[in-house]
């Protein structure tokens, strides 16, 4: 195979001397019954109101042929060296599901083995938890689960917790209560802290290091507060659990009531299917939940092998982005959840695809001079609307749009209010803004006229369940996956977090030289 910059590419040439596609001009309802994509978990992607045609769509299926996209993802699947940062293996999809066809693969059996293994301690360990054969050291049973994490640690756990929670309430296999810890800021554990009877929590540290600064200051506040208690028979050591490599120093560690493991293949932010979201949301939501999460992530996963980008919605959705970022030079994208369970969805992609792809070297550390990965961002339906949606409409930059849609809500609850319910309202709203952006209306007064031709996709379904969201998660893991090969960048380090953390452990150290960081510490009290 051939790894080359996006700038190397014929398909390249072709896309930027292709007229280009006026939305308002082409959208039909032809084009939207037509133009969508299973895309696993009982989701669809529709891209009727994105800026191509035939011609774009073919010259894109020329460019994925050109870069190998589907060649290479199978190449990572089985174990191929993917993260040249740091020479490592890229294996999140392997703790949802094999795919890799080649069984004498040692390294890859070897994993496979290994993530099961640590799932099926997970599992094991909650089911004792549910039963209380494991309680507090006071002797009650365990009612909610506080995770201490940063970055990966936290926001995609946090993201699929809330995601699930309604679900699972309804299907009564709300188990515990999960709350999340993750800003160094001690009002943010304070908060948190005031909120739980510790007697009856079970704290989980994940910290695949076991060096974690911010993390283990939260650790240290959380044990101290915890003492401040001063209830009788309470012991800290009873009420934590570690998700950790098996080689940290926390591994070692006999502070912990258990050990799960992770391994240096899978990165904080592709972590959500991994040990670091499966042990809060299997102890949260019960195996039964989290295993209907992996099984639609596997079939998003097992969808993204399609060569033909009009069957594959991950490699469809990423070349589609790529020409809006590449040929029409959008800077941003926005992630617009008609949901309010998907509340913190938009976070999560924000890292995941920001962490991933906002690189200016290619995957062997050599400077590239095009565009890579767009800012993200995004809020839910309605809410939005009332919020940013002006700029979106009328500013002065063009913001591809990326909604997510279900025909019924989570919980069933609702109300009728002139005339429609609180679920039509929102599905109105959502179908009247991708319309408004794409079409525009014309108006004698400028500020009331809407240009129209802004773009956007949608994902839809019937309802946000445990396999709809895990095929969700692993689409746009793998959109940012194939983004990644289609620029030639390591989507799988994140060297931009390195500095700030090198700087800020020389000024706490005392050994900075550097008389302007000196300076800003003196403004803010340090």
């Amino acid at each position: 195979m051939e790894y080359k910059n996006l700038d190397r590419t014929e398909s390249l040439k072709k896309l930027q001397d292709i007229p280009r596609v006026d939305i308002k001009k082409v959208l039909s309802a032809k084009r939207i019954n037509e133009m969508q994509i299973p895309l696993g978990g009982e989701l669809v992607y529709s891209y009727a109101a994105l800026p191509v045609d035939n011609v774009i769509l073919k010259t894109l299926q020329e460019l994925s042929d050109e870069q190998q996209l589907t060649e290479k993802y199978k190449s990572l699947l089985c174990g191929e060296v993917m993260n040249t940062g740091e020479k490592r293996m890229v294996l999140h999809h392997l703790t949802r599901g094999r795919i890799c066809s080649d069984r004498g693969n040692d390294a890859i059996n070897e994993k496979e083995s290994f993530y099961k293994g640590e799932m099926e301690k997970i599992y094991t360990f909650a089911e004792k938890i549910r039963r209380g054969e494991i309680k507090g050291s006071t002797g009650k049973k365990f009612k909610t689960a506080v995770q201490i994490g940063i970055g990966g640690s936290d926001l995609g756990p946090r993201a699929m917790y809330i995601a699930l929670k309604n679900y699972a309430e309804r299907k009564e296999s709300l188990l515990m209560n999960a709350k999340f810890i993750s800003n160094v800021d001690p009002d943010d554990a304070a908060e948190v802290m005031e909120s739980i009877d510790v007697e009856t929590t079970l704290f989980i540290l994940v910290s695949k290091s076991g060096t974690t600064q911010e993390t283990l200051t939260n650790r240290k506040l959380v044990l101290e507060l915890m003492k401040r208690e001063n209830i009788p028979g309470l012991d800290p050591g009873k009420h934590m659990i570690a998700v950790t490599s098996a080689t940290s120093p926390l591994a070692s560690s006999n502070d912990y009531l258990a050990s799960f493991f992770i391994d240096d293949y899978i990165g904080g932010r592709y972590s959500s299917t991994s040990a670091v979201g499966g042990t809060v949301l299997t102890l949260a939501f019960g195996k039964e939940i989290f295993s209907e999460f992996l099984s639609g992530a596997h079939e998003a996963d097992v969808s993204a092998l399609e060569p033909d980008i009009l069957k594959n919605a991950s490699l469809l959705d990423a070349l589609a982005g790529v020409y809006m970022r590449n040929i029409l030079g959008f800077p941003s994208t926005a992630i617009l959840p008609y949901s309010q369970a998907l509340s913190r969805f938009p976070a999560h992609l924000q890292q995941l695809d920001m962490e991933s792809n906002g690189k200016s070297v290619n995957r062997f550390g050599e400077n590239i001079t095009y565009r890579t990965g767009p800012v993200v961002f995004g809020e839910p339906g309605t809410n939005g609307q009332h919020s940013f949606y002006q700029l979106l409409h009328q500013g002065t930059d063009i913001i591809p749009l990326q909604f997510i849609g279900f025909s019924s809500s989570q919980t069933g609850i609702d109300t009728d209010w002139e005339g429609s319910t609180s679920q039509t309202k929102l599905k109105a709203n959502l179908a009247a803004q991708i319309i408004a952006f794409a079409k525009g209306r014309e108006n004698k007064e400028g500020a009331k006229n809407f240009k129209g031709g802004r773009p956007s996709s949608l994902i839809f379904g019937e309802k946000l369940t445990p396999k709809a969201l895990g095929a969700l998660l692993a689409h746009f893991e793998n959109k940012v996956m194939f983004q990644g090969l289609i620029w030639n960048i390591n989507s799988f380090d994140q060297e931009g977090v390195q500095l700030g953390k090198i700087l800020t452990k020389e000024l706490l150290s005392g050994k900075t030289e550097d008389p302007e960081l000196k300076e800003y510490a003196s403004l803010l009290g340090n």
